[in-house]
């Protein structure tokens, strides 16, 4: 599986958690809310230091990552995270291997 930012969703994390070179994002499966892939769970993120990362991407100097023990919730899907402009946060969405 990979991660995929847009150039705005990179720009979007970048100024909204003040992030600089350097740091990084974790992608996290959390329990509730609802998601195409795994019902009765969804995705949220945190600014944070890999652990044990199964996929890791880097853009703008900023690490993006998801920890192995994640990795069950994508089902082979590829990430991908844009920007919604009517609520101006991120957005995900999944293409299949």
């Amino acid at each position: 599986m990979q991660i995929k930012l847009t150039d705005h969703a990179a720009e979007w994390f970048k100024d909204e958690m003040l992030l600089k070179t350097g740091d990084s994002v974790r992608f996290f499966v959390r329990y509730g809310g609802t998601s195409p892939l795994q019902e009765g769970f969804s995705l949220g993120m945190n600014k944070e230091e890999p652990m044990d990362p199964g996929v890791e991407y880097t853009k703008n100097g900023i690490l993006f990552f998801i920890e192995a023990s994640d990795i069950w919730y994508f089902q082979d899907h590829d990430l991908i995270v844009d920007v919604d402009e009517k609520s101006d946060g991120p957005i995900y969405s999944y293409e299949k291997k």
